[in-house]
């Protein structure tokens, strides 16, 4: 007996996790863990995809472009309409709404409209998807608001703030689900062995400060003086502050920020004169991260206020996006605002 393989100390599937969660919740009807069920099955089925890609004809551009003007590749394509088959039938939504779609995506007449919304970047990091480099899922759950029937704009266009869970998952090396829904962040890799995603992260921290930062820039000469002044600053030398810091960018946001929230340090995408409101969405990008980045103890800010605070006036809204550790994030602010020089 003594020469077998131990049983490991603590074994947690990711739907043992959420089965649990639900029953510290007395009230709970189970159609909240049904949708968290849902979408770790249509992550599964993306992945699939994504580790065949260049063996079939997936990988690649379309001929169509989405609401932003960026050229819909075949994978963000595939995965976009994974999520939305594999959670229009559950009962559990009202609507959904896709950065890959111009429109809300409403639910079959012939199915049930649930209580929750969906929201869903497909395939974040899509630029990168011929290179093999890591890219990811990202969504958001918000209870709808209106009373009953098809879920409307109402809906769908609330604070980040009145989100109950939000998620990612990231396509690299290994398959990654991290997920909260308000008491914590915990990651969970997927065993393709068995086909389960096991708990690997456990009520994931972020370093109160880092030493990397993670910024696109080939955009510097187009930043306010402050963001220069600011990036100027992380790459002086001073010892007892840990600088200079160490430059990471990914150009896959899921991939910069899962990073960030391990690691610890500071994530920017400002506006610029180009892009004064950035490139990032805010209902499909920016509000999840934010939700999970503060969940593990970080903060995150539009350069002026609260990520989860901003009211989105339309479906497609974009925002600067300025995510971290929260020392890193109070430097930030302070360079932002003008407090130093």
């Amino acid at each position: 007996m003594s020469s077998q393989t131990p049983f490991p100390a603590k074994l947690i599937t990711l739907e043992r996790h959420i089965i649990e969660g639900e029953r510290s919740h007395p009230g709970a009807t189970g159609e909240f863990s049904g949708l968290l069920h849902g979408m770790s099955l249509a992550a599964k089925l993306v992945w699939r995809e994504v580790t065949k890609a260049g063996l079939v004809n997936i990988l690649g551009r379309t001929d169509r472009m989405n609401i932003s003007g960026d050229v819909i590749k075949k994978l963000d394509e595939f995965a976009d309409q994974t999520i939305y088959k594999a959670m229009d039938h559950l009962g559990h939504l009202c609507v959904m709404a896709s950065e890959e779609n111009e429109d809300l995506l409403h639910i079959p007449e012939n199915y049930p409209n649930g209580k929750y919304v969906l929201l869903y970047d497909p395939l974040d990091g899509s630029g990168n998807i011929d290179a093999n480099v890591t890219i990811g899922t990202i969504f958001s759950v918000y209870r709808r608001v209106t009373a009953s029937g098809p879920g409307t704009m109402e809906d769908v266009l609330q604070q980040g703030n009145q989100q109950v869970a939000a998620g990612y998952v990231l396509f690299g090396s290994s398959m990654m689900f991290v997920y909260s829904t308000g008491h914590g962040v915990h990651g969970f890799t997927l065993d393709p062995s068995v086909g389960e995603f096991l708990l690997s992260h456990e009520n994931i921290q972020m370093p109160r400060k880092g030493t990397i930062y993670s910024v696109n820039e080939g955009n510097e000469g187009r930043w306010a003086p402050a963001m220069q002044r600011y990036i100027r600053y992380l790459k002086e030398e001073d010892k007892e502050t840990g600088r200079p810091y160490s430059s990471r960018y990914v150009g896959s946001l899921v991939a910069d920020v899962h990073r960030t929230m391990l690691y610890g340090g500071i994530y920017c995408y400002p506006g610029d004169t180009k892009n004064p409101n950035g490139k990032l969405r805010l209902m499909y990008e920016n509000n999840p991260l934010a939700y999970l980045v503060e969940a593990a103890g970080g903060a995150s800010t539009n350069g002026e206020k609260r990520t989860l605070d901003i009211q989105p006036t339309s479906l497609h809204e974009r925002a600067p996006l300025f995510i971290g550790s929260a020392e890193d994030m109070r430097i930030a602010q302070e360079f932002l605002h003008g407090k130093r020089t």
